[in-house]
């Protein structure tokens, strides 16, 4: 096969075989391009192999393009990558490597491209296009990458042992695939990595999370917790979501198995959102299930309190599993701690009270938390998720509503500290507090409107009934100016 044509569309394949041919080096294009071209998927990111310095060979590529383009250099590894419009480009030079048992440091040497070839993780990501004069364009397919494109197969090259003791992360890195491209494992290398399970624990969390994120982030992300669950890789890598799995049943009264029922959000969630964050606050909504379940004789089995707890969860887990420990956090946090609210404020009537103090409480992430609250409504009964997706979208609707007439969403109430403060002469401390969350109650309780006179009437009030005097009594603001 050759694919001369695919790549003259493109001048920066030109630029590379110029720039090869300069330096009397064979080079090829390997891995995830060459894979996603024949599948017909975009890809910005080229890799090149050449026999030789591929350090050497970036920088004749960036002299050559004229575009004052900087390379990159990583000696310690002996890769270089520049970018090009576009596209980023890394450079290596063909490789063989040997592994110790007990470390993920392999000890290279230089080699052909037969040897890079076989130290490829997967079939598919072992095929290379020449960049040469003599056959530029050509396949070299050692491993029949091809054959198992088509049969949408994931495959070690070499033994699946061999491979995934050398680099164990290569265990998540078939499931990803898997799950990106929706490929099975070809057996005997699925059956390798539920053998070599432990091995992943000589992994850095930092790798093992930016493969479960790119999983997390696929089209049916429940198709890659699955393998990873039946591989025997994710009770290593993430116990707790496993803890969700299994139904007990007492007195004839069961529970939905959890975390069936996890994978099932993340899946609903997924139709609708890219959102990696979104999807974690999916993943982690019921995380607290396991710690809150009890059995009550007259209603059954509970999980009071779940949502509480797994949000105080949210920022241990983040730290052990090395996520971002920043407003990404912090969102998913706040998602896990509100997603039953609307959830419980589907009834003939709710008041405008609740309404409010939820777009109080979500602010700028309402939208990302309804996302999510349509998601958990699961069920196999399709007349019973048909019924309460319904009610939702009453809730919904009054929610807006009550948005657009009272712009609560990120309100701040009139009365600030400073104002308690200089009204009754009071320090910074927790009777100013204690004041302010009062008028703000109030003004969410639609007691009393933000507005500063009505709000302030209310706030004199309260200072009365707790026995304190006025010390100055202020004027509106647009008074005072």
């Amino acid at each position: 096969m050759n694919f001369a044509a695919d790549l003259r569309e493109n001048p920066l394949f030109e630029l590379l075989a110029r720039s090869a041919s300069q330096q009397s080096v064979e080079a090829y294009v390997v891995g995830g391009f060459v894979r996603d071209l024949l599948l017909k998927r975009p890809c910005k990111d080229i890799d090149v192999v050449c026999v030789g310095s591929g350090i050497e060979l970036a920088q004749a590529v960036a002299r050559n393009s004229g575009k004052g383009v900087e390379v990159a250099v990583f000696k310690n590894f002996g890769t270089a990558m520049l970018r090009l419009d576009d596209w980023e480009v890394e450079f290596v030079g063909a490789r063989k490597e040997s592994y110790q048992r007990d470390s993920r440091k392999p000890v290279v040497e230089n080699g052909t491209l037969e040897d890079d070839q076989n130290r490829r993780d997967f079939t598919i990501n072992a095929l290379a296009l020449s960049l040469n004069d003599k056959n530029f364009g050509d396949l070299i397919d050692p491993f029949d990458g091809v054959k198992d494109l088509r049969s949408k197969i994931i495959r070690t090259p070499l033994d699946p042992e061999i491979t995934f003791s050398d680099d164990p992360l290569r265990m998540m890195r078939a499931i990803r695939f898997a799950s990106q491209l929706n490929f099975d494992i070809e057996p005997d290398t699925f059956d390798a990595i539920t053998r070599l399970k432990e091995r992943i624990e000589i992994v850095s969390q930092e790798r093992v999370i930016e493969e479960m994120n790119k999983i997390i982030l696929s089209a049916t992300p429940s198709y890659g917790f699955k393998l990873l669950y039946h591989a025997g890789l994710l009770q290593r890598i993430f116990p707790e979501l496993v803890a969700l799995q299994g139904v007990e049943t007492l007195e004839g009264k069961g529970h939905k198995d959890n975390f069936y029922h996890t994978l099932q959000v993340l899946d609903n969630l997924s139709q609708h959102s890219k959102d990696l964050w979104l999807r974690w606050a999916a993943i982690l909504h019921d995380i607290a299930k396991p710690a809150t379940k009890r059995f009550d004789k007259k209603v059954g089995w509970t999980f009071h309190g779940h949502e509480e707890l797994g949000a105080r969860m949210v920022p241990g887990l983040f730290r052990k599993m090395k996520l971002p420990m920043n407003e990404k956090m912090k969102f998913v946090q706040k998602l896990v701690r509100l997603h039953l609210r609307p959830i419980a404020l589907i009834k003939e009537v709710v008041t405008d009270s609740a309404l409010r103090r939820l777009l109080y409480e979500t602010g700028e992430d309402l939208e990302a938390l309804l996302m999510l609250c349509r998601a958990d409504i699961t069920s196999k009964n399709y007349e019973k998720v048909k019924r309460h997706l319904a009610n939702f979208d009453k809730v919904e609707r009054k929610l807006h509503e009550l948005e657009e007439r009272d712009k609560i969403r990120n309100f701040q109430p009139v009365i600030t500290g400073e104002v308690i403060m200089e009204t009754f002469g009071l320090p910074p401390g927790k009777e100013v507090g204690e004041l302010k969350i009062l008028v703000r109650e109030a003004i969410l309780d639609g007691k009393v409107r933000n507005q500063f006179e009505e709000a302030y009437a209310f706030l004199l009030e309260q200072g009365k009934k707790a026995g304190l005097t006025p010390k100055k009594i202020l004027l509106p603001p647009t008074a005072e100016a």
